[in-house]
């Protein structure tokens, strides 16, 4: 009799036992995680940015608004815009953004020509200017408007166009495609001016 029971009682040790090891292979073979998988590089970098309020290819400043285009970013260019019949030369200057990324641009860009008497800076308008954002391969222009020479003279002749653009340091210079000269007035003549950025049209 004791015989028996020590034999069902091996029994069923070695049944836990087995009961034990199925149920170990099974959660092996079949985990399920307490948290959800943690989302893949790209999935998380996007889900970063959108708490970020940012999205690809856009710069924000402190204030969350579009940066501001630097001058190494912009393709600028002038070309002469003067109309027919109209008693003032007019230049349009041209920021084109080739940065890649939006940016923005507002206010009055700093203009300087270039003559044989010195460095002329051309006064602003005072025209207000909304902030425009540039996207990558958008293109907004600003005039330079200036007294022609009809004095018969040789005038104050025009050698080149420093442009800065707004809110930066570093400046371009661009040969002038205006008229070749100034009047020679005495300070009582109509000043050389620059508008603000958006003053002579905006294309795309």
């Amino acid at each position: 009799m004791r015989v028996n029971k020590l034999t069902i009682a091996a029994l069923a040790v070695v049944a836990g036992l087995s009961l034990t090891a199925c149920q170990n292979e099974d959660v092996a073979a079949d985990p399920k995680p307490a948290t959800s998988p943690p989302a893949a590089n790209g999935d998380a970098g996007q889900e970063q940015g959108q708490q970020d309020g940012t999205v690809a290819g856009v710069e924000t400043n402190e204030d969350g608004k579009t940066a501001t285009c630097r001058t190494d970013e912009l393709d600028v260019t002038a070309t002469d815009a003067t109309i027919d019949g109209d008693t003032d030369g007019t230049v349009a200057v041209t920021f084109t953004n080739g940065g890649g990324r939006d940016c923005a641009l507002s206010g009055y860009a700093g203009v300087d020509l270039k003559t044989s008497a010195g460095s002329l800076s051309a006064e602003r308008t005072g025209e207000e200017s909304p902030s425009v954002v540039l996207k990558d391969g958008e293109k907004v222009s600003f005039a330079v408007v200036y007294p022609v020479n009809d004095s018969g003279g040789s005038g104050v002749r025009v050698t080149g166009l420093v442009v800065t653009p707004p809110d930066e340091t570093k400046s371009v210079t661009l040969d002038w495609p205006g008229a070749g000269s100034l009047p020679v007035t005495d300070g009582s003549g109509t000043p050389v001016q620059v508008g603000p950025i958006g003053s002579a049209g905006q294309g795309g």
